[in-house]
């Protein structure tokens, strides 16, 4: 408080049980001049009642004088101090984490304290940036250095078998795993800082009394207490970190991280043998594939092998598609995520990840693959599938032009038909020598318009689930069954005491959920707008 005399009048000698000896003296009038707030919090932007403008009369035998003269301005940024103190705090836990994995390095890579510290920093710390985008990063670049990894040394594996292998190398259990055994958890910020129980540096006593802790026989720490971190959240860190070293340091710093954590993915240079060869031409319109992708194969039965499906036995094609399509969906997944990463350095994390999956999803390689007639040049010898190709055909003809972001469509698209895409763009991958530039020149022409922040759509389930959020509604669980090739979702929302439901069928229990939570989303917005100019429908 910073108080002044004011002339006054003593109405009561006793008040709030506090008797006054002086009760006749001139009152001092107090104003508050500041309140500690949380100067890093992204919120923090919103306006509060200014306690400033307020005052009140105080007696003065109850106020003490400790500190004066001193200004309002210079009592003001004081404010500032517990802020400034956890940031630089922050920021030393990044260095000392950044320096224990890179202890001993031999290769000369640097990587800035505030990418580490974004990484390790959750969305519930509330401020200007936490790790999604970065974990975005990490991920797909994970899934692609494992998949190539994988596809080099183990090329008599069949695509069940990698995907097997790859799991175990990706899954969040073994990266918690890996995180825990280098200390990672104990680095990781998962609150909101609160100024007003911060702890003044050196404060010894009580509870707040540090202790040491060894990370390393070269390095160590100082703790206060224990805290309980998620294994999903520290997966998500893993990912994140991996993302900080490749976002600056490029590839080589991320295969780096990744072998000092134990993963061993390294870009080995180990040729892809083919153990056949076919007159690609008897097959295929190579001319027209080369056409299309603007690219000339080497090896024109890695195109044949890209367009053939399991049902197509020949003996001269002793395997199909699926382990292009293993390695292409890896590639792609990272080229496209790269781009977005790139190419909208200020958007926010979770909108990066939200274009991620519109862009990177089944149905929207199944659309692309339909639009530019590749389901024509598929060798099959099913029936069954045939059918599925037309009932595709003729859905995606029903779609607005240059859709093909995957959510609008109202039935399913058979899996080959965005396999095809990810087996062309491995397939490519492989002739080009593990060229990706050659990938995204070639594959990216037939995914355009590739998703902007101003065409973005979300997934219908995804919409459907934040909107509840929001507005604190109970979404129930969702009920599937599964009848004669169909399956059924019923979708259940919970509002303001009324009951929002709907039922849809579709192919798979994918597309069955998206169609239901659509149905429930619209419903649920119809009665909104009706309740806001006052016509509650019954």
């Amino acid at each position: 408080m910073l108080v002044y005399m004011q002339p006054g009048i003593r109405t009561m000698h006793c008040r709030h049980g506090v008797y006054l000896y002086f009760d006749e003296a001139i009152l001092l009038k107090g104003r508050h001049l500041f309140t500690v707030k949380n100067y890093l919090n992204e919120s923090r932007h919103h306006k509060e009642r200014d306690p400033r403008n307020t005052s009140v009369e105080l007696p003065p035998e109850l106020c003490q004088v400790i500190m004066s003269p001193i200004s309002c301005s210079t009592f003001y940024s004081y404010a500032f101090v517990p802020s400034i103190m956890h940031r630089l705090q922050s920021l030393l836990l990044a260095v000392n984490l950044k320096n224990t994995l890179l202890d001993d390095c031999a290769q000369n890579i640097t990587i800035p304290t505030m990418k580490v510290l974004e990484a390790i920093t959750t969305k519930k710390c509330q401020e200007g940036f936490h790790l999604e985008s970065l974990e975005t990063l990490g991920d797909s670049f994970l899934k692609y250095a494992a998949s190539t990894y994988l596809f080099k040394t183990h090329q008599n594996n069949h695509e069940g078998l990698l995907s097997i292998k790859k799991e175990k190398i990706i899954s969040n259990a073994s990266l918690c795993k890996l995180g825990c055994d280098h200390k990672i958890p104990g680095f990781i910020r998962t609150e909101p800082f609160d100024p007003k129980i911060w702890i003044i540096p050196g404060d010894n006593s009580g509870s707040y009394q540090l202790q040491e802790e060894k990370l390393s026989d070269r390095r160590k720490i100082y703790v206060t207490n224990k805290k309980k971190v998620k294994g999903k959240t520290v997966a998500d860190a893993v990912e994140a970190l991996i993302g900080a070293f490749l976002s600056t340091g490029g590839e080589s710093a991320g295969i780096l991280f990744l072998s000092r954590i134990g993963i061993k993915v390294d870009f080995v240079n180990i040729p892809y043998e083919r153990h056949f060869q076919i007159q690609a031409e008897k097959l295929i319109n190579l001319h027209h594939f080369e056409s299309l992708l603007n690219y000339s194969f080497r090896d024109p039965s890695l195109l044949v092998e890209a367009l053939t499906h399991g049902s197509y036995m020949l003996p001269e094609i002793p395997s199909c598609y699926q382990r292009l399509e293993f390695l292409g969906d890896a590639v792609l997944d990272y080229l496209i995520t790269v781009h977005l990463y790139n190419k909208y350095p200020g958007m926010s994390p979770g909108l990066i990840t939200d274009m991620r999956s519109a862009s990177v999803n089944n149905d929207c390689y199944a659309q692309s693959s339909v639009k530019h007639g590749l389901h024509k040049h598929i060798l099959h010898a099913s029936h069954e599938l045939h059918k599925q190709i037309i009932g595709a055909v003729e859905s995606f003809e029903k779609l607005p032009l240059g859709s093909t972001f995957g959510w609008e469509s109202e039935s399913s698209f058979p899996k080959v038909l965005g396999d095809i895409i990810e087996s062309l763009a491995g397939a490519i991958y492989v002739d080009s020598g593990y060229n990706k530039e050659k990938v995204f020149e070639s594959i990216r022409p037939l995914l355009e318009p590739l998703i902007t922040p101003q065409t973005v759509r979300f997934h219908p389930a995804q919409e459907l689930n934040e909107f509840c959020q929001k507005q604190h509604f109970e979404m129930k669980k969702h009920v599937a069954y599964q009848s004669k090739g169909a399956a059924a979702v019923t979708i259940e929302v919970s509002a303001n005491g009324r009951l929002f439901t709907h039922t849809s069928t579709a192919g798979d229990k994918k597309t069955a959920k998206k169609l239901a939570c659509k149905e429930v989303l619209k419903s649920l917005k119809k009665h909104f707008q009706n309740v806001s100019y006052g016509n509650d429908f019954g």
